[in-house]
């Protein structure tokens, strides 16, 4: 497999500093031309939407053009149907919002404790004031999978919406979405997923995955600190959250609160051209040509990424594990490539104090996987160590944190 990560590498000033940034899971650091859209719509002019004079004209494409940009990174129907927001948390309890209007009491929600806490509390929350029944899929311990069957076992023809992940932010456990969606699609609920953990991980198709509602943040994904969910834009129109009197009830703008971040969103459509170069620019096999269609260069350059990460990922694994003073939390079969450890007679915070001494950066805690450190019982002691790869990764980046964790045993 080739994959010039160094070519990669350069493209990322903040690189330079010469840490190990193995904290993508967190947000990750932000390549050239995406610094440079944001730079260049800021020094062009910019005016809110809809008036007639250039800038708002600048304004509107920048935010169509992130638009666009998202339909080919996930697959989205259409650029109508996707919500653009400050955060995957702010997006989902606006949709939570609108979508629990029409539960009743005796309806029922199914979440998990495998899930980022943005894809439970709004939920639970929602079912709460609804008179809702919540249903909790658990994850198997101690290899933290997520089986079809511990979601479809919740399922009836009272549930009116499951919320799963496409991909665990702590353990990086991969569901079979499909099926699950599947399965509460029979039983007649709504899919809501979470896809920020996986996006900027493998090839998304959000068709296939089966996917009612998808999430996705595009500061994992070498974006500005902006998060989208697509759907259907016929379905998001059943859907109506609070909104101000005044402000548009238009699909996907009724979801988007306050004046829109125009500079980021041309940001946004930058990273997403940023991604679908990947894989030629890191000299990846079977790589379309730069005329071939975005989508097409995104799908190749995510299953490069994904190759290469994943052989990462096997040497980390194999490095931690080879320590008997490591604890490994989780061994899913399919994984995207992020580790949640602790080293025993240690808490997590003393861990990455001292990686960050030694220049590598991971972090510490319950990392917003709450109901998952509950289940696992280290909620209580600070949760655990994270560790979690990105495109910039490097062989290096990893022996360092070996390194690091080595010489506390």
């Amino acid at each position: 497999m080739t994959y010039d990560v160094a070519k990669v590498r350069a493209l990322y000033p903040a690189l330079a500093d010469g840490w190990a940034y193995l904290d993508g899971a967190a947000g990750t650091q932000v390549p050239r031309s995406v610094i440079d859209a944001e730079s260049a719509t800021y020094a062009a002019g910019i005016g809110n939407h809809g008036a007639y004079f250039a800038a708002s004209k600048r304004s509107d494409a920048a935010s169509r053009a992130a638009r666009e940009g998202i339909v080919d990174l996930v697959g989205a129907p259409a650029v109508e149907g996707v919500a653009l927001g400050p955060s995957m948390t702010a997006l989902t309890y606006r949709f939570a919002d609108g979508l629990s209007k029409t539960w009743k009491p005796g309806d029922e929600i199914v979440v998990t404790r495998l899930d980022h806490d943005a894809n439970v509390r709004p939920w639970v929350q929602a079912a709460e004031r609804a008179g809702v029944t919540v249903r909790w899929a658990v994850p198997t311990l101690p290899d933290v999978e997520l089986p079809v069957e511990a979601v479809a076992e919740h399922l009836s023809e009272r549930t009116r919406l499951v919320a799963v992940t496409a991909a665990s932010n702590v353990i990086g456990t991969r569901p079979d979405v499909r099926a699950i969606a599947d399965a509460a699609h029979a039983a007649g609920a709504l899919v809501y997923v979470d896809g920020v953990h996986a996006t900027p991980h493998v090839p998304v198709d959000v068709a296939a995955l089966g996917a009612d509602f998808y999430a996705t943040s595009a500061y994992k994904w070498s974006g500005p600190h902006l998060a989208t969910v697509v759907g259907d834009p016929a379905l998001l129109e059943t859907v109506m959250p609070d909104k101000l009197a005044s402000s548009s009830t238009d699909v996907p703008d009724r979801f988007e609160y306050g004046t829109s971040p125009f500079a980021q969103h041309a940001g946004m459509a930058a990273a997403v051209d940023h991604v679908a170069g990947l894989g030629a620019l890191a000299g990846a096999d079977g790589q379309p040509g730069p005329d071939a269609p975005r989508r097409e260069r995104i799908l190749a350059s995510m299953a490069a990424v994904e190759a290469y990460e994943q052989a990462l990922l096997t040497r980390m694994i194999a490095g931690l594990t080879a320590m008997d003073h490591v604890e490994r939390f989780g061994s899913p079969a399919r994984q995207a490539p992020t580790i949640w450890f602790r080293v025993r007679g240690l808490t997590p915070d003393q861990v990455a104090e001292h990686c960050a001494k030694a220049e590598v950066n991971v972090w510490s805690g319950h990392n917003y996987a709450w109901e998952l450190a509950g289940l696992l019982g280290i909620r209580d002691t600070g949760s655990a160590v994270r560790a979690s790869l990105s495109v910039y990764s490097s062989d290096e980046d990893v022996d360092r944190l070996l390194e690091a964790v080595a010489a506390l045993g």
